[in-house]
């Protein structure tokens, strides 16, 4: 699918207006600065790994869905 070009002006006009602009934009190749992902390895003790296990199937998220939530907590405290 080939993306119709328009100037950044009528690109501006036609947001304001309300119109519907993203099929103006190649969305495969968005980024979204900072928040890229990266992988790390953490190594847990045995028992650490079954309370994450008992907290996430309570919440119903899966392990590393919880373990990302309380560290995105826990920074935002500590500011």
């Amino acid at each position: 699918m080939e993306i119709e070009k328009i100037s950044s002006e009528e690109l501006d006009r036609r947001f304001d207006d309300g119109e519907e602009v993203l099929q103006y934009f190649d969305l495969s190749s968005a980024r979204r600065p900072g928040l890229e992902v990266r992988r790390v390895n953490v190594d847990f003790p045995d028992w650490m790994i079954r309370n994450l296990d008992e907290h996430a199937k309570k919440r119903g998220v899966t392990r590393q869905a919880l373990i990302k939530m309380w560290l995105a907590d826990r920074l935002e405290a500590a500011g």
